[in-house]
Protein backbone atom coordinates (compact mmCIF):
# COMPACT_ATOMS: atom_id res chain seq x y z
CA UNK A 1 0.00 0.00 0.00
CA UNK A 2 1.86 3.60 -0.55
CA UNK A 3 1.87 5.93 1.79
CA UNK A 4 0.89 8.77 -0.72
CA UNK A 5 -2.64 9.97 0.06
CA UNK A 6 -3.77 12.34 -3.33
CA UNK A 7 -7.67 13.45 -2.99
CA UNK A 8 -9.27 13.24 -6.64
CA UNK A 9 -13.16 12.66 -5.05
CA UNK A 10 -13.97 16.13 -4.62
CA UNK A 11 -17.39 16.05 -5.42
CA UNK A 12 -18.49 13.33 -2.74
CA UNK A 13 -16.53 15.53 -0.11
CA UNK A 14 -14.13 17.92 0.64
CA UNK A 15 -10.93 18.31 3.16
CA UNK A 16 -11.33 20.60 5.65
CA UNK A 17 -10.18 24.36 5.28
CA UNK A 18 -8.13 25.69 7.76
CA UNK A 19 -10.43 28.46 7.73
CA UNK A 20 -12.84 25.92 8.38
CA UNK A 21 -11.03 24.18 11.46
CA UNK A 22 -10.15 27.96 12.55
CA UNK A 23 -13.73 28.94 13.04
CA UNK A 24 -14.98 25.09 14.80
CA UNK A 25 -12.27 25.46 17.69
CA UNK A 26 -13.70 28.88 17.52
CA UNK A 27 -17.29 27.61 17.22
CA UNK A 28 -17.00 24.93 20.05
CA UNK A 29 -15.75 27.54 22.78
CA UNK A 30 -19.46 28.97 22.44
CA UNK A 31 -21.79 26.16 23.57
CA UNK A 32 -24.85 27.63 24.54
CA UNK A 33 -28.22 27.05 23.14
CA UNK A 34 -28.87 29.64 20.48
CA UNK A 35 -32.79 29.74 21.46
CA UNK A 36 -32.13 30.60 24.81
CA UNK A 37 -31.79 34.14 26.07
CA UNK A 38 -28.65 34.12 28.03
CA UNK A 39 -25.62 35.79 26.78
CA UNK A 40 -24.14 32.60 26.21
CA UNK A 41 -27.26 31.54 23.85
CA UNK A 42 -27.02 34.73 22.07
CA UNK A 43 -23.42 34.51 21.36
CA UNK A 44 -24.18 31.72 19.78
CA UNK A 45 -27.27 32.97 17.49
CA UNK A 46 -25.09 35.79 16.94
CA UNK A 47 -22.61 32.81 15.03
CA UNK A 48 -25.50 31.55 13.30
CA UNK A 49 -26.60 35.42 12.44
CA UNK A 50 -22.77 36.10 10.79
CA UNK A 51 -22.68 32.38 8.59
CA UNK A 52 -26.01 33.28 7.31
CA UNK A 53 -24.91 36.31 6.03
CA UNK A 54 -22.12 34.77 4.47
CA UNK A 55 -23.76 31.81 2.87
CA UNK A 56 -26.54 34.63 1.46
CA UNK A 57 -23.79 36.92 0.33
CA UNK A 58 -22.19 33.82 -1.45
CA UNK A 59 -25.75 33.44 -3.29
CA UNK A 60 -25.49 36.71 -4.63
CA UNK A 61 -27.88 38.79 -2.13
CA UNK A 62 -27.73 41.52 0.00
CA UNK A 63 -28.73 40.41 3.61
CA UNK A 64 -30.43 42.45 4.74
CA UNK A 65 -32.69 43.29 2.07
CA UNK A 66 -35.43 40.31 2.65
CA UNK A 67 -35.47 38.86 -0.97
CA UNK A 68 -35.75 35.67 1.02
CA UNK A 69 -34.30 33.58 4.01
CA UNK A 70 -31.46 30.89 4.53
CA UNK A 71 -32.88 28.04 6.57
CA UNK A 72 -29.75 25.73 7.82
CA UNK A 73 -30.33 22.13 7.76
CA UNK A 74 -28.32 18.93 8.73
CA UNK A 75 -27.38 18.21 4.86
CA UNK A 76 -27.96 19.26 1.36
CA UNK A 77 -30.09 15.50 0.92
CA UNK A 78 -32.45 17.69 4.00
CA UNK A 79 -32.76 20.91 2.08
CA UNK A 80 -33.86 19.18 -1.06
CA UNK A 81 -36.49 17.09 1.05
CA UNK A 82 -37.70 20.48 2.31
CA UNK A 83 -38.20 22.01 -1.03
CA UNK A 84 -40.05 19.00 -2.40
CA UNK A 85 -42.37 17.68 0.63
CA UNK A 86 -42.76 21.42 1.62
CA UNK A 87 -43.98 22.32 -2.13
CA UNK A 88 -45.89 19.20 -2.34
CA UNK A 89 -47.30 19.64 0.94
CA UNK A 90 -48.43 23.02 0.38
CA UNK A 91 -50.52 22.01 -2.63
CA UNK A 92 -54.48 22.78 -2.26
CA UNK A 93 -57.05 20.50 -3.87
CA UNK A 94 -56.89 23.27 -6.92
CA UNK A 95 -53.35 23.44 -7.66
CA UNK A 96 -51.57 21.39 -10.42
CA UNK A 97 -49.94 18.08 -10.02
CA UNK A 98 -47.62 18.03 -13.04
CA UNK A 99 -43.54 18.35 -11.99
CA UNK A 100 -40.96 18.69 -14.06
CA UNK A 101 -37.56 18.07 -13.55
CA UNK A 102 -34.52 16.17 -15.05
CA UNK A 103 -33.29 12.43 -15.93
CA UNK A 104 -30.40 12.58 -14.38
CA UNK A 105 -30.93 14.28 -10.87
CA UNK A 106 -29.23 13.66 -8.10
CA UNK A 107 -30.36 10.60 -5.67
CA UNK A 108 -31.55 13.44 -2.75
CA UNK A 109 -33.97 14.70 -5.74
CA UNK A 110 -34.40 11.79 -7.67
CA UNK A 111 -35.74 9.51 -4.75
CA UNK A 112 -37.96 12.08 -3.87
CA UNK A 113 -39.82 12.48 -6.46
CA UNK A 114 -39.87 8.87 -7.17
CA UNK A 115 -42.03 8.87 -3.82
CA UNK A 116 -44.35 11.91 -5.15
CA UNK A 117 -44.94 9.83 -8.17
CA UNK A 118 -45.84 6.88 -6.28
CA UNK A 119 -48.24 9.40 -4.31
CA UNK A 120 -49.80 10.73 -7.75
CA UNK A 121 -48.43 13.62 -8.71
CA UNK A 122 -46.89 13.10 -12.42
CA UNK A 123 -43.67 13.80 -12.82
CA UNK A 124 -41.88 14.98 -16.13
CA UNK A 125 -38.45 13.78 -16.77
CA UNK A 126 -36.55 16.13 -19.17
CA UNK A 127 -33.97 14.68 -21.31
CA UNK A 128 -29.79 15.55 -20.38
CA UNK A 129 -28.34 13.57 -22.93
CA UNK A 130 -24.87 15.06 -23.91
CA UNK A 131 -25.10 17.62 -20.82
CA UNK A 132 -27.45 19.50 -22.64
CA UNK A 133 -31.17 20.38 -21.90
CA UNK A 134 -33.26 19.17 -24.10
CA UNK A 135 -35.75 22.41 -24.77
CA UNK A 136 -37.76 21.07 -27.16
CA UNK A 137 -38.82 18.14 -24.16
CA UNK A 138 -39.49 21.24 -21.91
CA UNK A 139 -41.42 23.04 -24.01
CA UNK A 140 -43.88 20.43 -24.55
CA UNK A 141 -43.98 19.51 -21.12
CA UNK A 142 -45.59 23.03 -20.82
CA UNK A 143 -48.58 21.86 -21.92
CA UNK A 144 -50.26 22.08 -18.34
CA UNK A 145 -50.12 23.59 -15.79
CA UNK A 146 -46.94 23.14 -13.56
CA UNK A 147 -46.93 22.73 -9.81
CA UNK A 148 -42.89 22.66 -9.61
CA UNK A 149 -39.76 22.48 -11.33
CA UNK A 150 -36.47 20.99 -9.84
CA UNK A 151 -33.83 20.98 -11.91
CA UNK A 152 -29.86 20.74 -10.74
CA UNK A 153 -27.71 23.29 -11.66
CA UNK A 154 -24.07 21.15 -12.41
CA UNK A 155 -24.14 17.33 -13.12
CA UNK A 156 -22.52 15.68 -10.23
CA UNK A 157 -20.94 12.86 -12.39
CA UNK A 158 -20.06 14.55 -15.59
CA UNK A 159 -19.71 18.15 -14.68
CA UNK A 160 -21.97 19.23 -16.80
CA UNK A 161 -23.85 22.38 -16.59
CA UNK A 162 -27.35 22.48 -17.26
CA UNK A 163 -29.49 26.16 -18.34
CA UNK A 164 -31.64 26.18 -15.30
CA UNK A 165 -32.31 30.20 -15.72
CA UNK A 166 -33.44 29.59 -19.43
CA UNK A 167 -35.64 26.36 -18.17
CA UNK A 168 -37.33 28.11 -15.33
CA UNK A 169 -37.75 31.87 -17.25
CA UNK A 170 -39.77 29.77 -20.00
CA UNK A 171 -41.93 28.11 -17.16
CA UNK A 172 -42.57 30.85 -15.30
CA UNK A 173 -43.18 32.79 -18.19
CA UNK A 174 -46.48 30.61 -18.64
CA UNK A 175 -47.53 29.38 -15.28
CA UNK A 176 -45.58 32.38 -12.91
CA UNK A 177 -47.40 30.10 -9.59
CA UNK A 178 -45.23 27.50 -10.71
CA UNK A 179 -42.53 26.66 -7.76
CA UNK A 180 -38.54 26.41 -9.12
CA UNK A 181 -35.87 24.61 -7.24
CA UNK A 182 -32.54 24.50 -8.29
CA UNK A 183 -30.16 21.27 -6.57
CA UNK A 184 -26.50 23.74 -6.96
CA UNK A 185 -24.75 21.80 -4.74
CA UNK A 186 -22.06 21.08 -7.28
CA UNK A 187 -22.20 24.78 -8.30
CA UNK A 188 -22.11 27.00 -5.62
CA UNK A 189 -19.42 29.04 -5.15
CA UNK A 190 -17.70 27.65 -8.25
CA UNK A 191 -19.48 29.03 -10.80
CA UNK A 192 -21.72 32.97 -10.42
CA UNK A 193 -25.19 32.71 -9.97
CA UNK A 194 -27.99 34.09 -8.17
CA UNK A 195 -31.99 33.22 -7.43
CA UNK A 196 -32.35 36.22 -9.74
CA UNK A 197 -30.55 34.96 -12.54
CA UNK A 198 -31.60 31.40 -11.95
CA UNK A 199 -35.35 32.21 -11.78
CA UNK A 200 -35.22 29.73 -8.48
CA UNK A 201 -37.70 29.75 -5.51
CA UNK A 202 -36.09 27.61 -3.74
CA UNK A 203 -31.87 26.88 -3.56
CA UNK A 204 -30.33 24.13 -2.38
CA UNK A 205 -26.59 23.98 -0.86
CA UNK A 206 -24.48 22.21 0.95
CA UNK A 207 -20.82 22.72 3.57
CA UNK A 208 -19.03 19.80 2.91
CA UNK A 209 -18.25 20.47 -1.06
CA UNK A 210 -17.04 23.56 0.01
CA UNK A 211 -14.76 22.68 2.37
CA UNK A 212 -16.98 22.84 5.46
CA UNK A 213 -17.58 20.10 7.90
CA UNK A 214 -20.32 17.72 6.77
CA UNK A 215 -23.27 17.78 8.62
CA UNK A 216 -24.32 21.36 7.22
CA UNK A 217 -26.79 22.54 4.07
CA UNK A 218 -29.02 25.47 3.45
CA UNK A 219 -32.13 26.12 2.20
CA UNK A 220 -32.55 29.57 0.48
CA UNK A 221 -36.65 30.28 -0.05
CA UNK A 222 -37.49 33.28 -2.25
CA UNK A 223 -39.51 36.41 -0.19
CA UNK A 224 -42.47 35.68 -2.93
CA UNK A 225 -43.13 32.00 -2.04
CA UNK A 226 -42.72 32.28 1.56
CA UNK A 227 -45.77 35.00 0.83
CA UNK A 228 -47.98 32.78 -1.44
CA UNK A 229 -47.14 29.85 1.04
CA UNK A 230 -46.20 27.87 -2.02
CA UNK A 231 -44.08 26.21 0.43
CA UNK A 232 -44.44 24.99 4.02
CA UNK A 233 -42.09 23.05 6.91
CA UNK A 234 -42.52 19.37 7.53
CA UNK A 235 -39.74 19.04 9.77
CA UNK A 236 -41.99 20.41 13.19
CA UNK A 237 -41.07 21.05 16.82
CA UNK A 238 -38.98 23.67 18.84
CA UNK A 239 -39.29 26.20 15.35
CA UNK A 240 -35.81 27.18 15.12
CA UNK A 241 -34.35 29.18 11.91
CA UNK A 242 -37.84 30.41 12.31
CA UNK A 243 -40.19 27.76 11.89
CA UNK A 244 -39.15 26.45 8.72
CA UNK A 245 -36.60 23.67 10.64
CA UNK A 246 -37.15 22.64 14.04
CA UNK A 247 -34.20 21.03 16.13
CA UNK A 248 -30.93 23.05 18.17
CA UNK A 249 -28.61 24.32 15.13
CA UNK A 250 -25.65 22.57 14.65
CA UNK A 251 -23.49 25.69 15.94
CA UNK A 252 -20.37 24.64 15.08
CA UNK A 253 -20.88 23.43 11.45
CA UNK A 254 -22.63 26.37 10.47
CA UNK A 255 -20.15 28.86 11.59
CA UNK A 256 -17.64 27.12 9.30
CA UNK A 257 -19.97 26.66 6.66
CA UNK A 258 -20.19 30.24 6.73
CA UNK A 259 -16.57 31.14 6.95
CA UNK A 260 -15.68 28.40 3.96
CA UNK A 261 -17.84 30.72 1.80
CA UNK A 262 -16.72 33.73 3.12
CA UNK A 263 -12.65 32.49 2.30
CA UNK A 264 -14.15 31.26 -1.30
CA UNK A 265 -16.26 34.61 -2.15
CA UNK A 266 -13.03 36.39 -1.52
CA UNK A 267 -10.47 34.46 -3.63
CA UNK A 268 -13.14 33.47 -6.57
CA UNK A 269 -11.60 34.83 -9.59
CA UNK A 270 -8.17 33.28 -8.68
CA UNK A 271 -9.67 29.61 -7.69
CA UNK A 272 -11.85 29.47 -11.04
CA UNK A 273 -8.39 30.67 -12.71
CA UNK A 274 -6.28 27.78 -11.28
CA UNK A 275 -9.15 25.16 -11.68
CA UNK A 276 -8.96 25.99 -15.65
CA UNK A 277 -5.86 25.72 -15.54
CA UNK A 278 -5.40 22.55 -13.81
CA UNK A 279 -8.19 21.15 -15.52
CA UNK A 280 -6.53 21.62 -19.08
CA UNK A 281 -3.76 19.83 -17.75
CA UNK A 282 -5.48 17.25 -15.83
CA UNK A 283 -6.91 16.85 -19.90
CA UNK A 284 -3.49 17.01 -21.09
CA UNK A 285 -2.48 13.86 -19.92
CA UNK A 286 -5.81 11.57 -19.85
CA UNK A 287 -5.16 12.56 -23.74
CA UNK A 288 -1.79 10.33 -24.11
CA UNK A 289 -4.01 7.25 -22.11
CA UNK A 290 -6.60 4.85 -23.83
CA UNK A 291 -9.47 6.47 -21.98
CA UNK A 292 -12.13 8.52 -23.51
CA UNK A 293 -13.25 11.73 -21.40
CA UNK A 294 -16.90 12.18 -21.57
CA UNK A 295 -16.97 15.96 -21.80
CA UNK A 296 -20.54 17.65 -22.05
CA UNK A 297 -21.39 19.27 -25.09
CA UNK A 298 -22.11 22.47 -23.80
CA UNK A 299 -20.65 23.85 -20.75
CA UNK A 300 -18.91 22.22 -18.42
CA UNK A 301 -17.53 22.60 -14.63
CA UNK A 302 -14.30 22.81 -14.42
CA UNK A 303 -13.63 20.36 -11.26
CA UNK A 304 -15.19 17.20 -12.83
CA UNK A 305 -13.65 14.98 -15.25
CA UNK A 306 -15.55 11.83 -15.85
CA UNK A 307 -13.58 9.26 -18.28
CA UNK A 308 -14.45 5.64 -19.42
CA UNK A 309 -11.91 3.23 -19.44
CA UNK A 310 -11.49 -0.04 -22.32
CA UNK A 311 -13.37 -2.31 -21.06
CA UNK A 312 -12.10 -2.61 -17.44
CA UNK A 313 -14.75 -1.92 -14.49
CA UNK A 314 -14.50 1.26 -12.70
CA UNK A 315 -14.66 -0.31 -9.73
CA UNK A 316 -11.61 -2.94 -10.60
CA UNK A 317 -9.20 0.54 -11.50
CA UNK A 318 -10.65 2.22 -8.54
CA UNK A 319 -9.23 -0.35 -6.19
CA UNK A 320 -5.80 -0.03 -8.48
CA UNK A 321 -5.63 3.51 -8.16
CA UNK A 322 -6.48 3.35 -4.02
CA UNK A 323 -3.74 0.95 -3.58
CA UNK A 324 -1.54 3.62 -5.15
CA UNK A 325 -3.05 5.97 -2.71
CA UNK A 326 -5.01 7.55 -5.37
CA UNK A 327 -8.47 8.59 -4.41
CA UNK A 328 -10.99 8.69 -6.95
CA UNK A 329 -15.10 7.72 -7.61
CA UNK A 330 -17.14 5.39 -9.69
CA UNK A 331 -19.69 7.56 -9.21
CA UNK A 332 -21.94 9.54 -6.47
CA UNK A 333 -20.75 8.83 -3.18
CA UNK A 334 -24.66 9.09 -2.14
CA UNK A 335 -25.50 6.38 -4.30
CA UNK A 336 -22.10 4.03 -4.76
CA UNK A 337 -24.41 1.26 -3.10
CA UNK A 338 -26.75 1.11 -5.45
CA UNK A 339 -26.27 -1.76 -8.23
CA UNK A 340 -26.21 -1.39 -11.92
CA UNK A 341 -25.31 1.55 -13.90
CA UNK A 342 -25.22 5.04 -13.04
CA UNK A 343 -28.62 6.71 -13.52
CA UNK A 344 -27.15 9.69 -14.88
CA UNK A 345 -24.21 8.34 -17.08
CA UNK A 346 -26.86 6.38 -19.24
CA UNK A 347 -29.19 9.54 -19.23
CA UNK A 348 -25.98 11.19 -20.64
CA UNK A 349 -25.91 8.61 -23.54
CA UNK A 350 -23.34 6.03 -22.14
CA UNK A 351 -24.20 2.30 -22.87
CA UNK A 352 -24.65 0.23 -19.21
CA UNK A 353 -21.06 -1.46 -20.22
CA UNK A 354 -19.52 2.20 -20.48
CA UNK A 355 -21.16 3.27 -17.72
CA UNK A 356 -20.08 0.39 -15.78
CA UNK A 357 -16.31 1.68 -16.93
CA UNK A 358 -16.58 4.98 -15.79
CA UNK A 359 -14.79 6.65 -13.19
CA UNK A 360 -15.40 10.21 -12.10
CA UNK A 361 -12.13 12.33 -11.37
CA UNK A 362 -12.97 15.74 -9.29
CA UNK A 363 -10.41 18.28 -8.31
CA UNK A 364 -9.99 20.90 -5.62
CA UNK A 365 -7.89 24.04 -4.99
CA UNK A 366 -5.86 21.66 -3.10
CA UNK A 367 -4.71 19.43 -6.10
CA UNK A 368 -1.55 20.30 -7.94
CA UNK A 369 -0.44 19.53 -11.35
CA UNK A 370 2.46 17.06 -9.78
CA UNK A 371 -1.09 15.37 -8.38
CA UNK A 372 -2.24 14.84 -11.97
CA UNK A 373 1.17 13.23 -13.07
CA UNK A 374 0.52 10.64 -10.26
CA UNK A 375 -2.85 10.15 -11.43
CA UNK A 376 -1.76 9.68 -14.97
CA UNK A 377 0.91 7.57 -14.26
CA UNK A 378 -0.51 5.04 -12.00
CA UNK A 379 -3.52 4.73 -14.82
CA UNK A 380 -1.06 3.96 -17.16
CA UNK A 381 0.65 1.36 -15.51
CA UNK A 382 -3.07 -0.21 -14.21
CA UNK A 383 -4.07 -0.47 -17.52
CA UNK A 384 -1.57 -2.10 -19.11
CA UNK A 385 -1.56 -4.55 -16.30
CA UNK A 386 -5.67 -4.86 -15.99
CA UNK A 387 -5.92 -5.15 -19.74
CA UNK A 388 -3.92 -7.85 -19.76
CA UNK A 389 -5.41 -9.71 -17.34
CA UNK A 390 -8.66 -9.73 -18.99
Amino acid sequence: MNNRKIYLDNSATTPLSSVAKEQMYAAMEIYGNPSSLHSEGQEAEKLISTAREQVLTGLGLRPRQKDGILVFTSCGTEASSLALFGTAYAKSRRDATRILTTDSEHPSVARVLDKLEADGFEVIRISTKGGILNTDQLDAALDKKILLASFMLVNNETGAIYSVGDAFKRIKQKYPDAVTHCDAVQGFMKIPFSPATLSADLITVSGHKLHAPKGVGALYISASIIKAKRTVPFLLGGGQEDGWRSGTENVVGISAFGASVADIHSRRAEISAYMQKLRAYTEEKLASLDVRINKPQGAYLANIINITLPSIKSETMLHALSADGIFVSSGSACSSHSHGASPSLLAFGLSEKDADCSLRISLSEYNTMEHMDALADSLQRNLCKLVRTK
